[in-house]
Parts: C-alpha cells; structure tokens; sequence
C-alpha cells in the first residue's frame, strides 16, 4: 500500500487539505459506527466493520480514479494549448518575422510568407528579400514609439509592432478596416454657402431682361459646376446659395482649385457685367449645426478677405485659401460706413475709456487712423488716447508727434504702453487700426487685457488670425487705407463732422491716405478722393503732408542701395536683399519694394531687410497679376493682393530668401493654368 502510494502521482488538488479533512471524517465516523454497533451486537458490529473496510476501499480506490483522470485531463488539455498555439502561429491572419542581430530572417509564418509571395526567405536578410519593408522595420526600430504603427507596405495597410531586443515584428493587415474608415471619412457632409460679392451692385443699373439673363447664368453656371462634383446646390435668394457635398468630392473640388471662380469671373467680364463669388466650405463635426455655423465664418472671412475666393475650414483647424486673384471692387454704397459710425456711438455710451492702437512700427495710416478714432470718442464725451511711444518712431510718424507737440496738441492725445495699461479698465474699450492680426499689435499686453472689449477698423484683406469676440469688425478691403474709412466716420458724426479734426490733425489723415495709396495711384476708387476732399475742405494742408512725407537723405541713399541689389529670380518677379549685419527701416523697405515694382518688366517685387536684431521683415508689392498676400501668408504675414508683408523671427537674410523663394514656388505651381 505504501508503494502504491508512493507512485500515485497526486495532482495539487487531491492534496488539499480540506479534502483530506473530508475523507478522514467519513473514515472516522464510520469506525465509530463499528464500535458502537460491537456494543449493541457483535453481529451488528461486524457488519459494521465489513462496512468500514468496503468504505476506506472505495475512498483508496476512489481517489486514485480521480488522480488518473485529472492527470489525464490536464495531459490533454496542456496538449491541446500547445497544438492551439502552433496553429494559431501558423494559420493566424497575424505576420511574424524572427529575425537575428544582422537583421537576417530566421523564420515567418505561412500568412507574412504569403505577402513575401512565397519567396524562399530564411537566411536572407530583410533588405535583400523586400527593401520596403526593411524601410519600415528601420523607420520603426529608431522610432521612439513603435507600437501600433500604422504603415503602407505594397498594395495593403498594416499594424506594424517592432520588438528589437526579442528581434519579432508583428504585421496585422488592416486593409479592410481602413478601406471601411476611409470610405466613412468621404462619406462625410461638407456644407458650402455661395455669395454674389457684387450682384447688388449690378443689379441696379440692370434692366429686367439682362437681370434675369444674368441671373439664369450664374444659376446654370453653378448647378453644371455642382452636377459635376456630385453635389447638392440650392438657391436661397438672389446672391446666395448653398451647396451640400461629399469629402471625396470636396477633395476633387480642391484639386481643381474651384475653377467655377475663374470662370464665372472671366465669362461675366466678357458680357461687360463682371462677377465674383465668395464661397465659405466646411466640414469635420458630428454636429451640422456647428459645421453650417463654420461655413458661415468661412464666408465672412472670404468676405473680409476682398471676395473672389474661396476658404476651406474644419472647426479647430487651419484654413484653405484658393482664388483671390482680383482685386477687391469698390462698393457704390456709403451705407455701411454710416452704419458703423452708429454702431461707435452706441458703444461709446457708457465706457469710461478708449484706447487706441495700431500695428508695430506704425506707420502714417495707423496713427492717423488712430487720432481720428480718438477725435470721434471725443466728440461724445469720452476720454481717449492713441497708444504710442512717442519717443520710438519712424522718422514721417516722428515729424507729425514733433509738430503735435510744437502745437500743443499731443498731451491730450499720446499714452505710453505703460500708463495705458495701468489705467485700462473692465469698462474699457479697445481700438485696433490698421490691422486686425493681434500677433502685430502694438502693445500685446494691453490687448490681453482688453481683448473682449475689442474693435478692429482695417482695410487689410482679413487673414486666420483674427480676435475671436470683437464688439465690432469694420474691415473694407477695397478701401485705400483706414484713414479713408475713418475720415467716412468723421463725416457722418453729428453737425457733419464739423470741429472733430483740427488742421493738423487732418492733414494727418490725409497723409495716411497718400503714403498707403501711394500718392493716389494703388487701390483708389471714388471714395478715396472723396475722403482726400473732405479732409482739404475742413482744413488739411497738402504742404504739410509733403513735409511730413519727405524723405531724409540717410533713407533715400539707403533705399537706393536697396534697389541696387535687385535681382529678378522669376520672369517679372523681382527680390531685393539688405545685408545682414544691417538694420532697415521698415519704411525705407517698403519704399524699396515700391521703387522696384515701378521698373519694367517687374510685376511683383520682393524687399528682405533686417529689422532688428532677431527680425528679419519682408515687405512685397505686386501690380494686381500676382497675388502677394497669398505668398506672405505663406510666410505667416498678409496684407492686401498687391501690398502685403511678413516679418520671421530667428532666421539670416539669406534663410529668409530661401524660404521666400519655395513659397514664390509654391504659388506659382498652384496657380500654373494662369
């Protein structure tokens, strides 16, 4: 029996204790029977212990039945695991590649020997057998995060995981998956709105009969557009429609660059009634209501943009811009204007301070702008101020604060950066002129303060970057400069704008008018010499604006040299480029640029100077055949079609003419069919 034991081989859970607590009671109760039964009977006790041994057999005999058979199922399963393992190896839609220290492969399983199209692989190395995917292997291998790779090997889509100490690479071909996903992702709604920039406009010098023709162009013009995208258009009135479209057939919609814009722009100027479009697409939300509400302000920033393109935007992302080759048309109507001087007074009511501001380095137009927003507040009984430091200006802005101070005007007018942001209130209002990018704000801290209490007025076309909550936006593009807009303002406050501008302070303005249309020659409409006319007739000097524009010699010899560097990169595309070591003024640069555009042959030049001694600006001009904001924004500026600049911080004149130069080559590839 002790043998017999001894070779029973008893699994861990026959040892339990509790078990053999079980066994050791029946036992015992059962020869307690037996002793008890010898008392009442020997006959009885006999069979009782009869019955014991019949009882400690069964429970011997018992626990070695058990003991084989749980050995035997335990053999079996345990063989089962591992034949399970071996062919799920084998047979499992999971690649594996054992590969050595030289990168030579050891073994794959039948499923990645099949994308390795049966070669024969062991004992190769990787490169030699595929070159790709030794590619991805090495790309995964330096990576610092390798799990979950998803890569393109050949004709199908994997997840790649890369041990390198174990020498394993994992392949799980997701092909279907991410065919599901991308079909799901060009299934996806895009919401377009189409406005008529200039239908109204037309239509009012138009007779019903060429009206109504005009109209059944543009809406056969569209619905052909829209029947080849696959795409839903519906007209909702006269100038606005709305279009409904596929990812997929966004995708083709932009790889054809909206040539509807074109078309459209090109046709109409041939009947003598030219038309733009602005349309505002997105896309990207589960919500339809935030997608329409998107492309509304993808609309609007078209809009403040000058028309005549198109911008494509996801919530939380960055737009794209195409079209734009047109310069903004001037509006026949005043009506706006008139509106936004209410609008200024309403907000006035009840501020307890104005504060006034333009770009960096301001210039003629931003302050002049400026003075005659502080003017207006004045006029209604609100204290004002032109943030500035006077004693850091270009040398036209310094002639102007030099006379203001001759006259005794300036006390009343100028704040530093630094008093006006002590004195800044919750009640506070904040004026933006000039420019509505608050990256190029003249004093950054002051707008953090106030930036919920924000107006921007600019004639710039309006760029991404644009302050989220402003209580109001007056942006025309068309206009030659914001003193234009601002003097349309004076005119409409009361007693007609009478007494709100002294002399000085007029000339001022009209100074702002001259330097930014460039003496009346660049984006001048009617309004421009209307506002250069009310301007002479409340008293500016046209003597004064000559000083206040003359250049000083150290300028003038430096611009010349400036123009001396010019070198023509592209045909008519021309780029000047300061030293390195030297500092520019910005005016001086712009001056430069100017100078070159006026020489024949160049339709677009390019001014490189440094600005300071991290800064490097670039200031750009173009005669209208070449979009320069589009090139500026490239490089993070903008500005207008024909007038734009960027300034790039941490990099040489050189590395800044590069840059320059591939996003010159970028514009032109995107814009090859013109």
């Amino acid at each position: 029996m002790k043998d017999f034991f001894s070779k029973l081989e008893l699994p861990a859970f026959i040892k339990d204790s509790r078990l053999t607590a079980s066994i050791v009671i029946v036992l015992a109760l059962s020869l307690l029977g037996a002793i008890i039964g010898f008392m009442i009977s020997p006959l009885y006790g006999l069979a009782m212990i009869l019955l014991f041994i019949l009882i400690s057999a069964f429970c011997v005999y018992g626990t070695y039945v058990l003991a084989g058979n749980a050995n035997n199922y335990a053999a079996n399963l345990s063989y089962r695991i591992k034949r399970g393992e071996q062919e799920a190896i084998i047979k499992m839609p999971l690649g594996i590649l054992l590969y050595d220290k030289d990168q030579q492969i050891q073994w794959v399983n039948p499923y990645l020997q099949f994308y390795l199209k049966n070669k024969d692989v062991i004992g190769s190395s990787i490169k030699t057998i595929d070159p790709e995917l030794y590619q991805l292997i090495d790309e995964a291998i330096k990576s610092k995060n390798n799990q979950d790779r998803i890569v393109n090997w050949g004709n199908n889509k994997f997840q790649m995981v890369v041990q390198n100490n174990l020498g394993v690479v994992y392949l799980l071909d997701i092909t279907r998956y991410a065919k599901i996903e991308e079909k799901y992702r060009q299934q996806r709604l895009a919401i377009g709105l189409i406005f008529i920039d200039n239908y109204d406009e037309l239509s009012q010098s138009m007779s019903d009969q060429n009206l109504t023709t005009m109209s059944s162009y543009i809406q056969n013009s569209l619905n052909d557009y829209a029947v080849k995208f696959n795409s839903y258009l519906k007209r909702i009135d006269e100038d606005h429609f709305i279009i409904l479209m596929h990812m997929q057939d966004l995708e083709e919609m932009e790889q054809n660059k909206f040539s509807i814009l074109d078309k459209i722009r090109k046709e109409s100027s041939r009947k003598n009634t030219p038309l733009t479009l602005s349309i505002g697409i997105a896309f990207g939300s589960e919500s339809l209501n935030e997608i329409a509400d998107q492309a509304q302000s993808n609309l609007d920033l078209a809009l403040g943009r000058g028309g005549d393109q198109v911008v494509v935007k996801q919530p939380g992302k960055n737009a794209r811009f195409y079209g734009g080759k047109s310069n903004p048309m001037e509006k026949r109507t005043r009506v706006r204007a008139r509106m936004v001087a209410q609008a200024l007074q309403e907000l006035f009511k009840g501020v307890d301070r104005v504060f006034v501001q333009g770009h960096r380095n301001p210039d003629l137009d931003a302050i002049g702008s400026a003075i005659g927003i502080v003017k207006i507040a004045k006029v209604h009984g609100v204290k004002a101020n032109v943030v500035l430091d006077t004693k850091n200006v270009n040398y036209d802005v310094g002639r102007l604060i030099a006379r203001m101070q001759a006259a005794g005007l300036d006390k009343d007018m100028f704040i530093s950066p630094e008093e006006a942001l002590k004195e800044a209130s919750d009640n506070s209002l904040l004026v933006l002129t000039d420019h509505s990018k608050y990256s190029i704000t003249y004093d950054p801290d002051l707008y953090e303060r106030l930036k919920n209490r924000l107006i921007v007025i600019d004639h710039h076309r309006r760029g991404e970057e644009f302050p989220e909550n402003p209580m109001l936006v007056y942006i025309e593009p068309y206009a030659s400069s914001t003193c234009e807009l601002v003097t349309e303002m004076i005119e409409y406050q009361p007693q007609g704008g009478e007494g709100v501008l002294n002399d000085l302070e007029a000339s001022a303005m009209l100074a702002g008018i001259t330097v930014d249309s460039k003496e009346f020659s660049l984006r001048t409409g009617t309004r421009t010499f209307d506002a250069a006319s009310y301007l002479r007739s409340i008293g500016a000097d046209t003597q004064v604006v000559t000083e206040l524009l003359k250049e000083n010699i150290d300028n003038f010899l430096r611009r010349s040299h400036l123009v001396s560097t010019i070198q023509m990169v592209k045909p008519n595309i021309a780029v000047l480029a300061g030293e390195d070591t030297q500092v520019y003024d910005p005016v001086v640069t712009a001056q430069a640029a100017d100078t070159a555009l006026s020489l024949e042959h160049v339709e677009a030049s390019f001014a490189i100077t440094r600005r300071s001694k991290d800064m490097i600006g670039i200031s750009a001009r173009s005669t209208g055949k070449i979009n320069v904001q589009v090139i500026m924004e490239k490089l993070g500026g903008g500005g207008h079609l024909s007038n734009a600049a960027t300034q790039i911080k941490g990099i040489t004149i050189d590395q800044a003419k590069s840059q320059l130069l591939k996003a010159i080559d970028e514009y032109l590839e995107e814009n090859k069919e013109e």
